[in-house]
């Protein structure tokens, strides 16, 4: 998860479509991804709960007008050949 996060913060759109489970790329674009984490200025990534496939966590940012906003998801995981990949998560409303 917090290789995504920090992905996202650096604009890694190619990690981010890599590491998304093959299953649920399809419904993920790297210029969105892209066009989004560009648009953002990222600060923190707060982790609120972990099992052992899902990670619940806070990802707090500046759009850009500047306007701070937390990003509140329960992300999925699966594990293929000892390599993690995010499949879908519930967004929360903050």
């Amino acid at each position: 998860m917090r290789s995504r996060y920090s992905a996202y913060a650096v604009q890694a759109a190619d990690y981010l479509m890599a590491t998304t489970h093959a299953s649920t790329r399809r419904n993920h674009s790297k210029s969105a991804i892209l066009e989004w984490s560009k648009s953002n200025q990222w600060l923190r990534l707060e982790i609120l709960d972990v099992s052992e496939n899902v990670v619940e966590f806070k990802a707090y940012f500046l759009d850009n007008r500047l306007e701070g906003h937390v990003h509140h998801e329960k992300s999925f995981f699966r594990k293929e050949k000892e390599v993690w990949f995010y499949v879908d998560g519930e967004f929360y409303d903050v």
